[in-house]
């Protein structure tokens, strides 16, 4: 969970970098932005980003809102709906949750300081994970294995370990989580990977260790996913909202990193 409040002098062009969970947005302020999906929509206001597989394009003039990363497992309790809908797609939060989006952006901007309002989406979240409907026990071990495993793993090993065929796998799979379980098993190699490179560990490493076949295969998964250099991408402020790879060194004066620091930070569940 991060809370930001990003001003300037004109608008800032960022990404939507892909990240290996569902994204809420929950803006409360007399600001502008808008982001545009791979058909090349535009939305604006509160929205919900399901697993993508490609950065998507932001405009931020200026914003204030709460961001939320919520494990595919968990985001069908939360919204309403499984994240194979979403299907990498936006959707506007407030169609999954009709007044209730309203009525917390209302709090929201009431709320005097993040700390308050962090808590109030604490509360919100919990409201909605009781008694909601679980994922299919062969998806969400599927899912921890290839989170635990950082991506390693074949999908005809995960298939024969739930005891499912490789074919019921991708389809079940595809259906609550949104992509494939091979896509998904990129996605999170990609993310694992991008981090190190946040942290300042050179790229020959993170390659070999991360199950890359060598440093321009890397590349190539860095490109795919954020669409620009790996130089770029490590800079970008949309990979920096979690403890993982909260920049220290990157943040120089004019970058755009410095400002759109959240004005608050916690980790999201």
């Amino acid at each position: 969970m991060a809370g930001f409040r990003i001003g300037g002098d004109g608008p800032q062009r960022l990404r939507a970098v892909p990240h290996p969970a569902v994204t809420v947005v929950v803006e409360f302020g007399d600001r502008c932005f808008d982001i545009s999906d791979a058909a090349g929509r535009t939305y604006s206001g509160s929205l919900v980003l399901g697993l993508a597989d490609s950065a998507a394009p932001v405009r931020v003039r200026a914003i204030e809102c709460v961001q939320l990363r919520l494990s595919p497992l968990v985001a069908r309790a939360v919204l309403g709906c499984p994240p194979g809908e979403l299907r990498g797609g936006i959707v506007e939060l407030d169609d999954l949750w009709g007044r209730d989006a309203a009525r917390l952006r209302e709090r929201l901007h009431e709320s005097p300081d993040w700390g308050r309002r962090f808590a109030l989406i604490a509360t919100t979240l919990s409201a909605r994970l009781r008694d909601a409907p679980r994922t299919d026990p062969e998806v969400a071990s599927a899912w921890r294995q290839i989170v635990l495993g950082r991506g390693a793993l074949r999908v005809e090993d995960l298939a024969a370990d739930v005891g499912w065929s490789r074919q019921r796998l991708w389809s079940r799979f595809g259906d609550r989580i949104g992509l494939t379980p091979k896509r998904a098993a990129m996605l999170v190699r990609f993310d694992h990977a991008v981090h190190r490179l946040v942290r300042g560990e050179s790229p020959a490493r993170v390659a070999a260790e991360s199950g890359y076949a060598d440093q321009p295969h890397l590349y190539r998964d860095v490109r795919g996913f954020t669409g620009t250099t790996l130089a770029r991408a490590v800079d970008e402020p949309w990979l920096a909202v979690d403890d993982r790879a909260w920049p220290t060194t990157a943040a120089t004066a004019g970058s755009p990193m410095r400002s759109a620091r959240p004005a608050g930070h916690r980790r999201g569940r």
